[in-house]
């Protein structure tokens, strides 16, 4: 568990994501509302070259970016919105799988494991107003990963 004291803490996580992350990766962010999904999200893509700030796309369910305004294609997703499994596959995201990332907020809309391979960070807000962080790291990701 990783403990994030503040905004910039979470952000700060996210910018060293950056360094690990390739096309074809998926990121899922797991907690409350206000826990900081969004947060790691904007750090992440800051790091990726994104200038200003990422808006949350919990109203357009899917907010991409492409170069050259990051390195890579990402699709920043948030299933917040999205009441039946189903509605998953009309967004197309396994076919962005091929040359984008996914970073996925509210992915437990989606059901169990409907992203095996993707690197999960759960994020809580503790009494205090920080925030813990517990990261669940695939075998596709161990190599990448720091022990």
């Amino acid at each position: 568990m990783i403990r994030l004291p503040d905004p910039q803490a979470t952000e700060a996580f996210g910018a060293m994501l950056a360094k690990r992350v390739r096309p074809g990766d998926v990121i899922t962010l797991v907690g409350t509302l206000g826990s900081g999904k969004t947060s790691v999200a904007r750090g992440l893509l800051a790091a990726l070259g994104l200038a200003g700030e990422a808006p949350s796309p919990s109203f357009a369910i899917v907010q991409p970016y492409e170069p050259p305004e990051v390195r890579f294609p990402v699709l920043h997703v948030d299933l917040y919105r999205i009441d039946d499994p189903a509605e998953i596959e009309e967004l197309a995201l396994d076919d962005a799988r091929y040359d984008s990332l996914l970073l996925v907020e509210w992915p437990e809309r989606a059901g169990p494991d409907y992203w095996p391979d993707a690197l999960r960070l759960s994020l809580t807000i503790e009494p205090d107003g920080t925030r813990s962080l517990t990261i669940g790291v695939p075998e596709a990701w161990k190599s990448r990963w720091p022990t």
